[in-house]
Order: C-alpha cells, then structure tokens, then sequence
C-alpha cells in the first residue's frame, strides 16, 4: 500500500495511473534485497535538486552491482512527463527505483544488465512549518561499509532503521538520534541532524556509515551563503544535550524542528526557521 495518494506509476517504458505490481516472487530482489531507490519532492510547481537525486538513485545502483539502465537526464525527462498529470498546487513524493531481476554468480551476485526500473510518484503533503519531533537515544547504530553498502540508499539497509524507529516510538518519542560505530551522533533513523549552538550550526561530519544527503547540502551551501558558521565535526551525545537549537533535515519535509532530546527541551529557535526559509527561498527561484 502506498504511504501517499494519487499515485502514477513508470514501468516498462509508459506511465501508467495507480500503484501497479512492478516485481515478480522469483526477482532477485525479492529475495534477495537488492533494490535501491531515491526520493525527489515537486511541491510549489519545482522539484528541489532532482537532477541530483537521479544521479544518486544510478549510484546507489552501481555500490549494489546492479545495473544502471537509465540516465539521469532522461530520468528526469521522464519525471516531468509524470508531473504533467498533477496541478502546481500539488506536493509529490518523487521515488526512482531499481532492482535486480535474476541472479548471476551463484546466484546471490546480481547479473548484469537484468535491471528492473520504475518511477513512483504520490502525493504526500509537505509537513506545516511548525511541525516538531522528539528524539532519544537508541541500541541500535549505523553499519560502517565492510558490514553493509551503506555508500547507497538501499532497501536492504531500511529495517536497521525501522527497529531504530520502533524504539524510539516505544519510549514516546518521534525518532531516534543514532550512534555510528565509535558511538559519536551520526543521524537520525530517518534523516540527517544539525545543532545550533550560540548562533552556530553543528552537523555531523561524514564519516562513511550514513549518507550525508543531497538536502542536507543544500541546507550548508544556503545557511554559508546567509553568513552563517556551519561546522560539520565530530559529535557527542552530551553535545546535543547542551545546544539551543536541533533541527533534522532530509528530502520528505525539508526541515523538522525538534523540540527535544529525552529530558532536554529545545524551542524552535530563529537559524532553524531561517534554514527553513533559505530553502524555499532558493527552491522557488529555481522556477523556470
């Protein structure tokens, strides 16, 4: 079932409308989970950086040996094509995926050239400005790359996150903020985390166990070009206990405030609203 509404589908070179079966019970990622997927945003009547995430989506195919059939630019091309059948006003989940469909090397490397590729694209609404989360610590942590193919946005790396959510949800809080393996702050359960701290931001430095997403960059080069000190450095638990502001970031709301961290309580404070208006600021100027 799909997380939004109003869902159209690409498959085997057309659109069509509605949430149809793409994958077969004997597709290599069926069984054996080798699928990767990117997400875009079209909201407003633009879609923020979705070159970038096309390339990402071919990327994340190639550290899963499997392989890219479409090229980023025609991706796009086929997106807006996709687009043509939603009003401006709508706000659209954009979902590129591919996955292997048979299995080479015995059987558990993907063969190369049998890819299976879609396009989803759902309305899902962006959140309201003011639409806040809490975060805890969790058991669970980010894997380094000899452990999983975290250098891709992978669906095997998913349920990781799932349990990490699950936790988090049964302790009352919205999400979890997640160690790496030497147990300094990597990301949350579902998007990358920033900090203010007397006027300057903090995000976590990329040290090969999450993404360090197309969002979260644009949020760097936004806040650098407003004057703002933005230091990606190591990070502590304690050093979240002790900021005046946190903030997530990631493709689905652009910009969640957190208002607190288990007994720590933030208030949404100014750089996480001006983070939030440079964004739409520079998204809207991209309008053709």
């Amino acid at each position: 079932m799909a997380t939004g509404s109003n869902v159209h589908t690409y498959f085997e070179g057309r659109w069509h409308k509605g949430d149809i079966p793409v994958m077969r019970a004997a597709d290599h990622a069926m069984w054996l989970g080798s699928s990767v997927f990117d997400g875009a945003r079209y909201f407003e009547g633009v879609a923020p950086d979705l070159l970038a995430h096309c390339r990402r989506v071919n990327a994340s195919a190639e550290a899963l040996m499997i392989t890219p059939t479409v090229s980023a630019e025609e991706m796009v091309a086929i997106v807006w094509e996709g687009l043509s059948a939603y009003p401006k006003s709508a706000a659209v989940y954009i979902r590129p995926m591919y996955w292997a469909l048979e299995g080479g090397h015995l059987g558990v490397l993907p063969k190369q050239g049998a890819t299976g590729f879609a396009i989803a694209l759902e309305e899902i609404p962006m959140a309201p400005p003011e639409t806040a989360t809490t975060l805890c610590r969790t058991r669970f942590r980010r894997p380094v790359l000899e452990d999983a193919v975290v250098n891709a946005k992978a669906g095997c790396l998913y349920p990781n996150n799932a349990r990490m959510l699950a936790e988090a949800r049964d302790k009352g809080f919205g999400n979890a903020l997640v160690a790496d393996a030497l147990g300094n702050v990597a990301e949350t359960a579902t998007a990358n985390v920033f900090m203010v701290r007397d006027g300057e931001i903090f995000t976590p430095i990329p040290n090969g166990t999450f993404l360090a997403g197309i969002t979260r960059a644009r949020h760097i080069a936004n806040l650098r070009a407003d004057g703002l000190r933005v230091h990606e450095t190591v990070l502590s638990f304690e050093d979240f206990h002790a900021a005046d502001e946190v903030f997530l970031t990631g493709n689905m709301m652009k910009v969640t405030p957190v208002t607190g961290f288990e007994d720590t309580s933030y208030q949404i404070g100014p750089v996480t609203r001006r983070a939030r208006a440079l964004y739409w600021d520079w998204a809207l100027s991209q309008r053709a």
